[in-house]
């Protein structure tokens, strides 16, 4: 009879075991697929930078070309503010020689 009993209980542990291991298994299961989802985001998410980094240097391409532009607009508004300044200095100067 004492024999009985303990097979019954080896025989209840073995089954809660492998409750146990199927349980295990299962939350196994679920964090891969987690941590696959994970991994595609992650994915994703370098996707979305490299494609933010072109965009980026496109823009400071546009950006250069633009400085360079208002650069080169300065330099004609400071040449022709100088001349139109020379050009006011011999108009005051203009009427005082015809006198």
């Amino acid at each position: 009879m004492e024999n009985t009993g303990l097979n019954q209980i080896l025989e209840a542990l073995k089954l809660h075991g492998e409750h146990v291991n199927a349980k295990f298994d299962e939350m196994k299961k679920q964090m891969d697929e987690r941590f696959e989802q994970v991994d595609r985001r992650f994915e994703q998410m370098d996707e979305r930078f490299k494609q933010m980094d072109k965009r980026f240097d496109r823009m400071e391409k546009k950006l250069s070309g633009i400085r360079v532009d208002l650069s080169e607009t300065q330099e004609t508004v400071d040449f022709l503010s100088s001349k139109s300044a020379q050009h006011e200095k011999k108009l005051r100067i203009f009427p005082e020689q015809h006198d």
